[in-house]
Parts: structure tokens; C-alpha cells; sequence
């Protein structure tokens, strides 16, 4: 409570309006599975578009597990989730005894100075090809006769250092009697202190500024590195201007150490670089300084040599995609510490997730049946216990009707929904028709709906937009043994294109048959949830249970008029109470503040019944 301590005027700032809730987004999803790249620990990364999956986890290249190779089904369903109309996308990758790619460049002269490339992750993807080249920057010393440098020289600059002494007038190109330095210490341009040193040698006998002729040179080393991605798309990225030198601020080991402070970086940059200790040493592996002639050592002072006098390709390998992927492996582990999380665990930390799948853990069914629905039920178990959420369940392929009831029949929640049969499209990889799992087009439908029409709507009656056909093309008889079942199907309609044709969830209680009102259900809670966290340890009395019902309706009024209740009137869609009728006086007294909430959801016109008859002009009404 304010004082009032002295005589005066006093202004104070007070509210006359109830709180707003602010309704949350429904249309982030989250996807588990096998890829060929990317961390398999940690919190996950929101994706925005395809290409950043491509980017971090790999692109749409098969998987091989053993002898076994299986198409890239969590590529394919983010590919598809996007093309459907989807926005936001967190994946978490799992992987089952992935191995990491590496190579090692070894010394020229044996002198234990090698270079190890690794990937940063396991899998296929990180069997990637690195090319190194070497760039020679312009001699930097003056010609003045003051031996003055120009500015850009700094410690740990890795140069070339020609001594102009040893060169004569029959010399078509300077010699390298002295060869490749690192800057060991620098203290002021023109300064005696500038000192050049080679790896092994005293510092106090290297060759210094005030040793160098007007004429010396001393050109600038540089490295620029490109990381091919192999497949059926490969892609390139390259840094420029790296120093050799690991002391560097900009050197190849700490562009590509093995822990990176930016975690944009630790996403996207694929290899750890670990080598000799200083710049001249790793020129030396690298380029083979050093060693016979007609090498990358001669070109350093050769004006017309290129690129390709300077450069050094190496493959990283042994990248493999290891196992198939256990219910273990979907499931997860827990940990206090959120970069060890992993699976569907990885995702409990992140609210903004409404939509959970895991594309292709269904496929090989015949063969690890028991594995699969496990799997399944772990992705039920999640959304269940994270309430706010839906699971997009595959059906497994070659599923005949009566299996695909069989199978459904083996599930029973309010938080999930099963989709039957498996999309076929046109693999751009392969530039042959594949059949894909439904999840992923049915996430990206359910984000278009929702941003198109709202969560109140069924997420069905939509084009799949990415379909040529489907696994089996179903008919309205067998629809009509599935549909009660709760199982969703995807239909041909001559005229109208391929279509998802189905709403229900797996649930046995007539109350939560739909989709679209359990997800509605879980939009009102949440954004309740989250709107009226204001309210804990305020006074539990009157003026506090009279603004949390003015809230709430004010909320429910304008659900009520965009047309997501039922009624004509506000008091036929909704009610909300709080008073002594939702609480005892001991409730109070336990600091327990209870309202009751009533709302008439949607449904959707599920059967469309027209009644036609006869009728005379002479018929009596």
C-alpha cells in the first residue's frame, strides 16, 4: 500500500480493465526419427523451411542400417510437412550405434604432425570431402627502405618470408631460404620486436624485422576450406580467410574445434579440425612444405600459380547410420542437464510443440512388430502427459483392411490419431514413385487448417498437395468399415484430387471422437493455462474470482464470435464460474481457487444427410 507521509499532491497509476488471454499457436510440431547428420543430443532446433533440415540434419538421401538400405523417411516427412502448408518444426534425430567420419593428414616428413578430420556427428552424412586452399596474400613490407608494415599484421598471422639477400639477378622467381613463419610477437608496425618464427626454433635467433632488406617480402598465408555433402544433391559451403596458425582468433582450429561458442555454428559447421601446434607446421602437412620440389612450396612465390597449385582435397569416411532405431532410441533418456536429452524426452522442455510424430517407425512392421507398437505407445505416453499435445500416428505399410483394423484395435487414447494408407510421390532422389508415412502430410495439414480456417475446424476434406496417389486406393465401402473404427483415410475423389478424408481420434469415449475438439480443448486449456498465471498469490477472495471470470469470458466471448462455439447467444456457447458454488470455505483455506469453465465446442458434419421427397401443388401444408 502506498504512503502518504507528507502534505501533497499524489498521482497513481491504476488498472479498470480485466486481464486478456492471448490465444497460443497450434500449429508447431515435432518430429523424431533416424537421419544421416545432425546432433543426436540436446535441445532441439527450430526449423523453418526444408532447407534448414538440409542444412543441420542432412538431406533426403536413403539411410543404411546394416546391409539394409531404407529410405530417408524423417527427410521426406519434413519435406512434406513444409510443402503442406506447415511453418514450425522442431526435430530431434535419434540413432542407434551411429559412427563418425574421419581422416587424418599425415606429416610429409613423418614428424608426428599430422591433422585429424572428424565429423561432428555420427552418421552417413558426415562422410563428407574437404578441400583446403591455400591463399598468398600481397607483400605487405614497404620498399621505402624503412621497412615499415603496412597494416593487418597481427600475432599468430602465418606468412611467407622472403629474404631478398639470398636472391640474385639470374633468379626468374625469389628463392625461400627462409620459407614459412608464424608471427610470434608483435608490438608496434616498424618495430625491431616483430618477430618470425618457425616451429623448433629459438625465438631469439629467428629472423626479426630489423634483419630484413628493404626489398624482403612478407606475404600474408590464408586458407579457404570448402565441405562437400555427398549425395543425390550435394551441397557446398566454404569459410574464407582462415589462419593456419591454432592461436589465431580466425584459425581453422577454432572455426572448427570440436566445442564451438555459437550454437548456430555447432549446428551447421560439420568437421573438427585438431593439428600441429603452430601455422607453419600445419602449412607443412597441409600443402607439403618442405618436401620435393615441383610442390605446393614452389608456388609460393610463383606469380602465375592458382588455386590448384594450392590446394589439398581429403574424403572424411567410416560414417555410418548404424542400427535401426529401437522404441528405446524413440523414447529417449532424461537427464538434469538439457544438452544430454535425447528422443521424445528432448522434446519435453520445448511448450511451443502441439504436434508430435515419428514418420517411418512403422516401416518393416512384419518384422519388429512388438518394437513398433512400443514405440507407439511411447509417443502416446508423451502427448498424454504433456497434455497440450496430439499424436500423428503412421499406419504400418502393406497393411491390408482387416490388419489395419487389427492394429488400430491395439490402441486406445484421446491424444492421438491414425492415418491409413501411406502417400505415394515421386522420390526426387530417385525420380521414381515411393510410398511415404502419412504423418508428415497430415502435421503439415493440421498446421495449414489451423492457419487457414483454426483448430476448431477438422483438419480433413484438404488436398494432400504433395501426393500422385496412394498406397492403396481406397473405396467408400472399405472407408465404411474403417471410419467407425477411428481409423483416417486418405481417398481419391474424381474432379477434386487426392484427399485426407478422416477426423477421429483412436479414442473409445464418444466425447473426445474428434480431432479437431480435442485439439481445440488443449488451444482453450493452454492458452488459460498460460493467461491467468498473474493470479497465483493474489488475495483468494471476491474482487480476485470476479476478474478471473472476466477474463476467462471476455476470452470465450471472442471464441464465440470468430464462430468456434456453438449457440446464438454467448450464454448458449459458454459459462464460466468462480464464487462459493466451485469452492468450500476449506478449498480457500488450502489456497485453492477453482472455476468452472462449460464450453460448447464444434463438431464437424461429419454426414451430410439431404432429404428429398415428392411434393404436388395441390399438397395442403
Amino acid at each position: 500500500m502506498p504512503e502518504y507521509l507528507a502534505p501533497g499532491v499524489y498521482v497513481e497509476e491504476v488498472s479498470f480493465r480485466a486481464k486478456t488471454i492471448e490465444g497460443v499457436s497450434t500449429s508447431t510440431a515435432g518430429f523424431v526419427g533416424p537421419a544421416r547428420f545432425g546432433p543426436t543430443q540436446g535441445e532441439p532446433e527450430l526449423l523453418t523451411s526444408f532447407a534448414d533440415f538440409e542444412r543441420i540434419y542432412g538431406g533426403l538421401d536413403p539411410l543404411t542400417f546394416g546391409s539394409a538400405t531404407v529410405p530417408n523417411y524423417l527427410a521426406h516427412a519434413v519435406r512434406a510437412f513444409f510443402d503442406e502448408g506447415g511453418a514450425r518444426l522442431y526435430v530431434s534425430r535419434v540413432a542407434n550405434s551411429a559412427t563418425s567420419a574421419d581422416t587424418t593428414i599425415s606429416d610429409p616428413d613423418s614428424g608426428g604432425n599430422d591433422i585429424t578430420l572428424t565429423a561432428r556427428y555420427p552418421g552417413s552424412g558426415g562422410n563428407v570431402t574437404v578441400t583446403f586452399t591455400a591463399k598468398l596474400g600481397n607483400n605487405i613490407l614497404t620498399s621505402d627502405g624503412t621497412n615499415n608494415l603496412a597494416p593487418g599484421l597481427r600475432a599468430h598471422d602465418t606468412v611467407y618470408l622472403v629474404d631478398a639477400s639470398d636472391n640474385d639477378s639470374t633468379d626468374s622467381s625469389p628463392t625461400f631460404a627462409t620459407g614459412v613463419y608464424y608471427v610470434e610477437e608483435v608490438v608496434s608496425a616498424g618495430s625491431t620486436t616483430i618477430r618470425f618464427r618457425q616451429a623448433g626454433d629459438d625465438p631469439n635467433t629467428a629472423p626479426t624485422l630489423d634483419e630484413l632488406a628493404a626489398n624482403d617480402e612478407i606475404h600474408i598465408i590464408t586458407v579457404n576450406v570448402e565441405i562437400t555433402t555427398p549425395g543425390a544433391f550435394p551441397r557446398t559451403e566454404g569459410w574464407s580467410g582462415l589462419a593456419p596458425h591454432p592461436a589465431h582468433a580466425n584459425s581453422l582450429s577454432n572455426v572448427f574445434a570440436g566445442t564451438l561458442s555459437s550454437r548456430l555454428a555447432q549446428l551447421t559447421v560439420p568437421i573438427i579440425f585438431a593439428g600441429p601446434a603452430s601455422g607453419d607446421l600445419v602449412v607443412h602437412t597441409l600443402f607439403g612444405q618442405g618436401t620435393s620440389p615441383n610442390t605446393i612450396e614452389d608456388t609460393f612465390g610463383d606469380s602465375t600459380a592458382t588455386d590448384a597449385d594450392r590446394r589439398y582435397i581429403v574424403d572424411l569416411s567410416g560414417g555410418t547410420d548404424g542400427s535401426r532405431p529401437t522404441a528405446a532410441n524413440y523414447q529417449g533418456t532424461g537427464d538434469d542437464d538439457p544438452a544430454l536429452k535425447s528422443g521424445l524426452v528432448a522434446f519435453e522442455d520445448i511448450e511451443d510443440i502441439s504436434i508430435v510424430a515419428a514418420p517411418g517407425a512403422t516401416y518393416d512392421y512384419v518384422n519388429s512388430a512388438s518394437d513398433i507398437e512400443q514405440t507407439v505407445r511411447h509417443l502416446i505416453s508423451h502427448c498424454e502427459r504433456m497434455r497440450y499435445r496430439v499424436a500423428v500416428l503412421d499406419s504400418p505399410p502393406n497393411q491390408a483392411v482387416s490388419e489395419i483394423r487389427a492394429y488400430r484395435n491395439r490402441f486406445d487414447s484421446k491424444y492421438a490419431a491414425l492415418y491409413y494408407p501411406w502417400v505415394r510421390i515421386v522420390d526426387p532422389v530417385t525420380n521414381a514413385e515411393a510410398n511415404m508415412p502419412p504423418s508428415g502430410f497430415v502435421a503439415g495439414i493440421y498446421a495449414r487448417n489451423d492457419i487457414e480456417h483454426g483448430v476448431h475446424k477438422a483438419p480433413a476434406n484438404e488436398v494432400v498437395r504433395g501426393a500422385i496417389g496412394f498406397e492403396f486406393m481406397l473405396n467408400k465401402a472399405q472407408q465404411d468399415v474403417l471410419n467407425p473404427e477411428g481409423v483416417n483415410c486418405f481417398r481419391y475423389f474424381p474432379g477434386r484430387g487426392y484427399r485426407l478424408w478422416g477426423a477421429r481420434t483412436i479414442s473409445s469415449d464418444p466425447e473426445w471422437k474428434y480431432v479437431n475438439v480435442r485439439r481445440y480443448f488443449a488451444y482453450l486449456e493452454r492458452s488459460i493455462d498460460e493467461g491467468t498465471q498473474w493470479v497465483v498469490f493474489e488475495n483468494n477472495h471476491a474482487p480476485l474470482w470476479a476478474n478471473v471470470r472476466r477474463t476467462v469470458s471476455d476470452f470465450l466471448f471472442n471464441e464465440w464470435k470468430s464462430g468456434r462455439l456453438m449457440g446464438e447467444k454467448p450464454e448458449h456457447a459458454y459459462f464460466v464460474r468462480c464464487d462459493r458454488t466451485t469452492m468450500t470455505q476449506n478449498d480457500i483455506d488450502n489456497g485453492r481457487l477453482i472455476c468452472l469453465v462449460g464450453v460448447a465446442p464444434v463438431r464437424p458434419a461429419e454426414f451430410v444427410i439431404f432429404r428429398i421427397g415428392q411434393w404436388t401443388a395441390d399438397a395442403n401444408a
